[in-house]
């Protein structure tokens, strides 16, 4: 597991987080909401080691590792930032998703098995030979991901993945990591995508005022919690439609909402 206990986190004149906790599972995907500056990239951050908490621990698999630097929980945690380019440097997508396991000693043709392996999972494999930062950002992302499972995580970050993405570009992206979750890789999935979270996570944190306002199902959070706006969140349209069926049907896609109007039409 992956775990913040009792975690805050200021600035000089200014606290961002107060006795922040909560738990990761493997092969759980978790949306992490709120408004903006609510403190979810700094939450993202402090897991990876980027920030140091002024208090609390950063747990992972039951040690404390608030104090192990970024590099060495590169070996367990992956972190796609907003813009993946950041972490980009090397001259071919091959060579950047084998820097990892290259880091930690890996080489022939286990690291060649590791790297084909990855390039397959994010449908990079016809961009091997190309120059990453010459992508388009949703390749980008995928190439940042890719590097995480060669380095074979145990949890993947992402901050706002899909701002700027159209639909089949979003799609593909939300395939992949559903794949990686029924591998057991726990997903961190930071959005303002309400539609989403709605659709594909089977757990929503909400930040606001610099603690947890919300941890639960994503049913729940959108049926059943009247502070959603002062949340900085709205329901998705499918929702909405469908609590003004007869019954209030949670409705997480469209598709649904139009399986139950139908059902309700063949009734009447």
């Amino acid at each position: 597991m992956l775990a913040l206990e009792h975690v805050s986190f200021r600035y000089p004149q200014h606290t961002v987080l107060t006795d922040v906790s909560f738990v990761l599972q493997p092969g759980e995907f978790v949306a992490f909401g709120g408004r903006n500056g609510s403190g979810k990239t700094t939450v993202t951050r402090l897991l990876m080691g980027l920030e140091t908490p002024a208090s609390g621990r950063v747990l992972f698999g039951g040690k404390d590792v608030t104090n192990v630097p970024a590099g060495r929980r590169s070996h367990y945690l992956g972190y796609v930032f907003q813009q993946p380019e950041r972490q980009m440097f090397r001259p071919t997508v091959y060579e950047e998703v084998a820097f990892g396991p290259e880091r930690q000693g890996i080489g022939g043709s286990l690291l060649r098995e590791r790297v084909e392996a990855a390039l397959a999972a994010c449908r990079l494999t016809h961009l091997r030979d190309q120059y990453p930062q010459a992508l388009a950002r949703n390749e980008k992302q995928r190439v940042a991901i890719a590097s995480a499972i060669a380095m074979e995580t145990h949890y993947l970050i992402l901050d706002e993945p899909t701002s700027g993405q159209d639909g089949g570009d979003r799609d593909m992206l939300i395939a992949i990591l559903e794949e990686l979750r029924t591998k057991g890789i726990g997903i961190l999935f930071v959005t303002h995508d309400m539609d989403i979270i709605a659709a594909h996570c089977q757990r929503a944190i909400v930040l606001g005022g610099g603690q947890i306002v919300f941890d639960g199902t994503p049913e729940r959070l959108f049926t059943a919690e009247p502070e959603l706006e002062d949340w900085g969140l709205a329901r998705p349209l499918s929702v909405e439609l469908g609590l003004q069926l007869p019954g209030r049907p949670y409705c997480p896609q469209m598709r649904d909402f139009t399986k139950y109007m139908l059902e309700g039409v063949q009734t009447e």
